[in-house]
């Protein structure tokens, strides 16, 4: 795509070193931009009344046709020749040539006119020009130059130069100030009187150049001919001035006449004379009056150009006091933003500091949270090698365990110490309820808090006592027990304490009487084992082969310290693994003690009933199933059979454990059919603790540990996850004006019941709104993947 260049249109003379000063101005001047240069040329300068010669012009009148045509051509090839050396001289600069067709308009309004047509925004006039166009006089170059500056539309800039140099138009009789050398202004005097000078000075510069130009160029034939016509054209001069002498004759006659009456030289020296004479009178006036005009116009026009540069420089000098105005209100407006530019800088530099501060205290902490972690990581891998031998210690965490849950079960949205100091007190002794204290706790006694019914105990209910969850039984009104009687037994209960025994936490002797014990979670191991082979909905993992082997071994240790109590042994007498409880993380617990607690039996022959039933608890653990009804069947069947029937739900189990405790079961049942021997409960606790530092051995060394995950739920369920009235892991929690989270649906049924107390603290509650805690519920499903990512 070519490169867009400024257009200077260029109006140049017949003066081929003013037109070359003239294009080295117009260069010079847009140097820096890149221009292209059309040279205007007007091809109706040339005057029809006059042909122009080597030697002058003169009439056409006087000139052959012949002669003329050869005179016009002649000097058309001039012009062309002329503006060639224009073209030649612009060099590396674009130029062309634009003519101007012919008009009868004054030449300063076709010029004007050819500014509007062509958008004309820049043009130069050489002074020169002026003088080469035959109907232009002094003052009319003048008047013409002021009308085209005047009449120039706003766009174009006009330009005048004169021997290369600027020259401004303020006023037709101001003085002209023209550029000097230096690029400098210079006061050139009256503008009509230099302009005249200048033209004069042109003129006689003009003749002599092209009079010597012309005769070193032609030949000696031309030149008598172009004097022939000289002299025909004065004698028609001599003629029209001599009229009125009698020695001539009339203008008409013509030149051969008066020829004809002189006589041969004579005649012709006196008309040589006369011819002299009259050309030099004529030439003197003419050229004085063509003096006075053009000196005349030339300063009009210079002081013209210098008024109008004047007015120009006094508007360009208030636009630049306006400017500087502008400037100083833009400048107190920049140093006011810089002011609060500042301002903001140094605030931002405080916010930087303290920022600094701030990162230098957050990469303290990283560090030192990093360093924690590295010492978690080292505490961890140190935990995993010593994994071995902490699991020899795991029957007595898991006693502390079971403690500390029931101490801190619902202790995670109160005051810890607090709530621990309460558990302390309710679980280190026992304490009376009021029959109200009782209504309150199970909700007076609703259908829905019912865990079972049956045996000695009428109906049995879990209830809360200081945010602590326990299970209420009713004593069976049947039974006509005094209040001495029932005291006794409640005390003696209370003095029954090991940690594999259901633990008394209060009773309630007036009616209806109760008894209140712990309450465990996980319910009975009957109910385990058949979520294990179906889908029991609260119990969320089934047991694992070493889990079966700690159940059992606690079980016994149980029964090992009821049968050591003195004076007398304590019979249990209904040993199965429905009155075998379960805390939250899987700890036995024997219930079910038979309410005759204080009866004595023979040492060697009541035991029996309890070793028989843990025989068939045992049995029960390894198989899964319930071998009650089928104890007479079993006892023909090899006992290594039952190897091949254990329960695939606990896993890959170790064959030769296996063994062994179908042999210890075996035993247990044949206690009574076979031949008498002293099987106690503490003989089977011996083989019990050999078979389970076995399985602990096995366990540590990462072996046949792998938990059976029932419905994708991990065993260990953080408590808060849990709802306090369905015990259950919440689905929709909500938060009640106690400050405690339930599941949406128990707490709703709990106030559509009419209950404005809390569920948790037996207190008044200020409101009825509920509030969805969306924070606990996304805890509660992060779980839940997890423990589908693990499962999977």
């Amino acid at each position: 795509m070519d490169t867009y260049l400024e257009k200077v249109y260029v109006i140049l003379g017949n003066d081929l070193q003013d037109g070359f000063k003239t294009l080295d101005w117009t260069i010079k001047k847009w140097k820096p931009i890149p221009i292209s240069i059309i040279i205007l040329h007007f091809t109706f300068n040339v005057s029809k009344e006059f042909v122009y010669t080597p030697f002058g012009k003169l009439p056409a009148s006087s000139v052959s046709e012949e002669k003329l045509q050869v005179l016009r051509r002649y000097e058309q090839e001039k012009i062309e020749k002329l503006l060639s050396k224009y073209i030649s001289f612009c060099g590396k600069v674009k130029a062309e040539i634009f003519k101007v067709e012919k008009s009868d308009e004054p030449v300063q309004k076709v010029i004007v006119e050819l500014i509007s047509r062509y958008k004309i925004t820049k043009l130069v006039l050489e002074l020169t020009f002026l003088r080469s166009s035959s109907s232009w006089r002094s003052k009319n170059s003048i008047s013409g130059s002021f009308y085209i500056h005047e009449h120039k539309p706003n766009f174009c800039e006009f330009f005048i130069i004169c021997g290369g140099k600027l020259v401004f138009l303020r006023g037709e009789n101001e003085d002209v100030i023209m550029e000097d050398d230096d690029q400098g202004l210079t006061k050139k005097g009256n503008i009509k009187s230099w302009f005249g000078k200048m033209l004069n000075d042109h003129n006689s510069s003009s003749i002599k150049n092209s009079h010597r130009l012309s005769v070193s160029s032609k030949s000696q034939n031309q030149w008598e001919n172009c004097a022939q016509e000289i002299q025909n054209y004065y004698e028609n001069l001599l003629s029209s001035n001599l009229g009125e002498d009698k020695d001539f004759a009339p203008l008409e006659e013509g030149v051969h006449t008066i020829t004809e009456s002189m006589n041969g030289a004579v005649k012709a020296e006196n008309m040589r004379s006369k011819i002299d004479d009259v050309q030099k009178i004529i030439r003197l006036n003419k050229e004085e009056i063509k003096a006075n005009m053009e000196r005349s116009a030339k300063a009009e026009w210079a002081l013209c150009l210098c008024n109008t540069r004047a007015e120009e420089l006094e508007a360009k000098i208030k636009e630049e006091i306006t400017n500087r105005m502008e400037i100083k209100k833009s400048l107190d407006t920049d140093t006011e933003q810089i002011q609060e530019l500042i301002t903001d800088i140094s605030e931002n530099k405080n916010k930087r500091s303290s920022l600094l501060e701030l990162q230098t205290e957050l990469s303290n902490k990283l560090q030192l949270l990093t360093l924690s972690r590295l010492r978690g990581e080292a505490q961890l891998d140190n935990a995993v090698i010593a994994r071995a031998e902490m699991v020899r210690d795991i029957e007595e965490l898991r006693r502390q365990r079971d403690v500390l849950q029931r101490r801190v079960e619902f202790c995670k949205e109160k005051d810890a110490i607090g709530m621990v100091t309460k558990l302390n007190q309710l679980s280190c002794g026992y304490r009376e309820y009021s029959a109200e204290d009782i209504r309150l706790a199970t909700d007076g006694f609703s259908e829905r808090l019912r865990l079972k019914s049956g045996g000695d105990w009428t109906n049995v209910y879990r209830g809360r006592f200081h945010n602590t969850a326990v299970a209420v039984k009713l004593v069976n009104s049947d039974d006509n027990l005094s209040q001495e009687d029932f005291l006794a037994k409640v005390k003696l209960l209370n003095n029954i304490r090991h940690p594999h025994l259901l633990a008394i936490m209060g009773f309630c002797c007036s009616e209806p009487k109760s008894i209140i014990f712990e309450y465990l979670h996980n319910g009975s191991l009957r109910d385990t084992l058949l979520s294990s082979q179906g889908n029991h909905r609260k119990t969320n993992r089934a047991l694992r082969w070493h889990d079966r082997i700690r159940i059992a071994h606690e079980v016994c240790s149980g029964l090992v310290y009821l049968h050591s109590a003195r004076p007398r042994p304590i019979i249990h007498g209904h040993l199965t693994t429905s009155n075998i409880l379960l805390d939250r993380n899987l700890v036995a617990k024997i219930s079910g003690l038979k309410f005759g607690l204080g009866q004595c039996y023979d040492k060697n022959d009541d035991t029996r009933i309890d070793i028989r039933a843990f025989g068939l608890l045992v049995l029960n653990l390894l198989t899964g199933s319930n071998w009650a009804g089928l104890v007479d069947e079993m006892m023909t069947v090899d006992p290594t059979a039952l190897v091949r029937v254990l329960d695939e739900v606990a896993g890959q189990w170790p064959l030769d454990l296996a063994e062994e405790l179908v042999g210890i079961a075996m035993k247990c049942i044949s206690i009574n059919t076979g031949p008498k021997t002293k099987l106690s409960a503490a003989k089977v606790m011996e083989e019990m603790t050999g078979v389970r530092k076995k399985a602990d051995e096995i366990v540590g060394k990462g072996g046949g540990c792998e938990a059976v995950v029932i419905e994708g739920v991990d065993a260990e369920v953080p408590s808060i996850f849990l709802c306090p009235i369905f015990q259950d892991v919440m689905k929709n929690p909500h938060i009640a004006a106690d400050g405690f989270s339930y599941e949406l649906e128990a707490i709703e049924e709990w106030l559509k019941m009419g209950r404005d107390t809390s569920p948790m603290t037996n207190l008044r509650l200020n409101h009825t709104f509920l509030i969805p805690n969306h924070t606990l519920r996304s805890l509660i499903q992060e779980w839940h993947n997890k423990n589908s990512i693990l499962t999977s």
